[in-house]
């Protein structure tokens, strides 16, 4: 039996462990890809709770705004930042194609359910425009 605890060390500063997810659709890959992620990142955003819910144990203690993790309870992207709950890559955003990253999984998190969320909130309805999160700000 072998378990991978988000954040096995609690004292002093550590990093947690996260389940990093890479997600891209062939829309996101093609031109004019950067907005089709932008759309995906909104719905996201708008379902933020419902995906926290499911992202593993203990995620609270990894998710706090520190150690390049956005606060658990807030939701922001950003480009090349680390410490947004979805990062767009340099290359991506200098492509106007290509993936994003949901940094909120925990290690724990089965990444069944965390694939499944994911297509299922950014296959779905619209959802509201979100300002990105400058990495200098944060």
């Amino acid at each position: 039996f072998c378990t991978l605890p988000p954040k096995p060390i609690t004292e002093g500063d550590w990093n947690g462990a996260g389940m990093h997810t890479n997600v891209s659709t062939k829309s996101m890959r093609d031109e004019g890809g950067l907005e089709v992620i932008k759309q995906a990142i909104y719905k996201l955003g708008a379902k933020h709770a419902e995906h926290i819910a499911i992202y593993g144990e203990g995620n609270e203690l990894r998710l706090t705004g520190a150690f390049e993790t956005a606060d658990m309870n807030t939701f922001c992207y950003g480009v090349a930042n680390r410490g947004a709950s979805i990062r767009i890559g340099r290359d991506t955003e200098a492509e106007g194609k290509g993936y994003f990253e949901d940094r909120r999984p925990s290690s724990n998190a089965d990444p069944y359910l965390v694939c499944g969320k994911i297509f299922d909130t950014i296959m779905g309805p619209e959802a509201p425009e979100i300002e990105p999160m400058n990495k200098e700000s944060a």
